[in-house]
């Protein structure tokens, strides 16, 4: 029986011909039936792509052929299901596209990238670092939320710090602020989806003055993976693709909000307005959501979700 699978992934090293790289990647997805969206540019790779188990670790096998992406940290999870041809429930269709960044912060001319990665970052931390950090440095250590806000509202560490943001390129303009300047002296750990977004911002924190800062390896999915809902998470995590979000546990804790009638919900709708991308935390009683919304509660347009 086929069985329904997502990817989650992301490379930083220097491409001399993104688009190259995306012919390539639309080939090579498309002759194995999957959907996704696949970003590339000169700084590397940012994909989620869904489709047959089988097919997908032919991609992964393909992918892993060429040099720079040999050591690419593929993320699984489990899909919703195929159709009648095979193809991901999850996913309209296939996009395979060169971009100026594969995380969209709005500042390319920032990021520096070589063969090792992100030049400049945080320092990595596995799941069982962050709880040995944890536990030696107790409340000094600071969560900050990497994602957009309303990503945090359904699912986040205790505690965490969530920057009002509608999409990364707003996270500039707030450390620029000096909004979170108090933060500099402290112990500070990023964490997003999958890490990709956490590999910019922490180099962006760093370049500012922020002296001891830390990302979250493999995002929260590896910590997902590791711990599940007997940690420091809490909530369920929100991934862009028809799933909605995804818990880790048969026990993960709901913390959303629904903005019609305060119940709890982990559930997530777009405005029914066409002409509007907002995006509301909204329980199944209280069905649809039109406008107006609180601006914090606007989708992020990432390609994928890490």
């Amino acid at each position: 029986m086929a069985v329904a699978k997502i990817l989650l992934y992301y490379a930083f090293t220097p491409l001399a011909d993104p688009d190259a790289v995306r012919l390539w990647q639309r080939d090579l997805a498309s002759s194995l039936g999957l959907r996704g969206r696949i970003l590339v540019s000169e700084h590397g790779l940012n994909g989620t792509l869904g489709g047959e188990m089988g097919a997908l670790k032919r991609y992964v096998r393909k992918t892993r052929d060429y040099p720079a992406f040999r050591h690419i940290d593929f993320k699984w999870s489990e899909g919703t299901g195929l159709d009648d041809a095979g193809e991901s429930l999850d996913f309209p269709k296939l996009s395979v596209k060169v971009r100026d960044e594969i995380v969209s912060f709005g500042a390319p001319g920032e990021l520096r990238v070589d063969d090792r990665g992100v030049v400049g970052g945080g320092t990595r931390l596995t799941p069982d670092a962050l709880h040995a950090l944890v536990a030696e440095r107790g409340d000094d250590v600071v969560f900050f939320d990497g994602r957009n806000a309303l990503e945090a509202m359904i699912g986040r560490f205790r505690g965490a710090v969530m920057p009002d943001v509608e999409t990364t390129r707003d996270f500039v303009e707030l450390l620029d602020s000096g909004e979170f300047d108090e933060l500099k002296g402290r112990p500070v750990v990023t964490y997003c989806t999958g890490g990709i977004r956490c590999e910019v911002l922490s180099s962006l924190m760093a370049s500012r003055g922020f002296g001891e800062v830390y990302q979250l390896e493999g995002g929260i999915v590896r910590y997902g993976e590791r711990f599940g809902d007997d940690g420091l998470w809490q909530g369920s995590l929100y991934v862009f693709d028809g799933r909605g979000s995804i818990d880790f546990s048969d026990h993960a804790a709901v913390i959303g909000v629904c903005t019609g009638c305060g119940a709890g919900t982990n559930r997530t709708v777009n405005c029914t307005d066409a002409a509007c991308d907002a995006e509301f935390v909204l329980c199944a009683s209280c069905g649809a959501a039109r406008c107006p919304t609180p601006a914090a509660q606007r989708s992020d347009p990432q390609p994928g979700y890490a």
